[in-house]
């Protein structure tokens, strides 16, 4: 039996918010302006986690390497900026996890790939967000997951004596970042997975199906 965590750091995408049908928004916006074929929900949901260079390379395949893929991703990301809560929600489960660790008096955070400026943008746009001890951002450190360091300086934050923290994430980097800072690492089963067989190989200690499994450790 794990021991009851006294702080919880999540990831973002795929874990706390539903944001694949905003980045996806973006790619077909993208496609549709070069005359390509979109892309359905079903087909890039799994990507979402990987951001716009995965969008990217989903929408494009072997075609990328004929267009400006700098220019491209500075498209991707202008777009989803000015539409980056169109689609985008609490997973369900989540708005009810982070109530009862506020009630409780445990420390959150997140810890991201994101860019600051998305991140920042996605938090204020959900108030419960703002209640977070800490946010990590992709480019807030010189190292981003699958480097433990975010979630050590992330850690380092709670000021907690005897930290027994959990990180909770959707893509094999969250998993490697939370094991090589020895951390409780814990897959979001319901999040962006394109093979869930897959995950039994990620080596994490807990995996949850719904946000509402972790109150069961509460």
């Amino acid at each position: 039996m794990l021991k009851k965590p006294n702080a919880i750091l999540f990831d973002l995408d795929g874990t706390l918010l539903d944001t694949a049908k905003d980045l996806g928004n973006a790619l077909n916006q993208i496609l549709s302006t070069l005359g390509r074929p979109t892309v359905a929900h079903d087909t890039y949901r799994n990507i979402a986690s990987d951001g716009a260079k995965g969008m990217l390379e989903l929408g494009f395949g072997d075609d990328l390497k004929h267009f400006d893929f700098d220019k491209l991703r500075q498209q991707f990301l202008d777009y989803y900026e000015n539409n980056i809560c169109v689609d985008t929600d609490y997973f369900i489960g989540v708005e009810q996890l982070l109530l009862t660790l506020n009630k409780k008096n445990v420390p959150w955070g997140i810890v991201t790939n994101k860019p600051e400026f998305l991140t920042l943008q996605l938090v204020t746009a959900f108030p419960l967000l703002e209640n977070c001890a800490v946010i990590i951002s992709g480019d807030t450190l010189s190292e981003r997951k699958p480097h433990p360091l975010p979630l050590l300086h992330a850690e380092e934050k709670f000021a907690l004596t005897a930290p027994n923290t959990w990180y909770i994430g959707d893509a094999e980097r969250d998993i490697q970042s939370a094991n090589a800072a020895n951390m409780i690492s814990v897959i979001a089963q319901y999040g962006y997975i394109s093979d869930k067989q897959q995950t039994d190989e990620w080596n994490a200690d807990l995996s949850i199906h719904n946000p509402s499994d972790l109150l069961a450790y509460f």
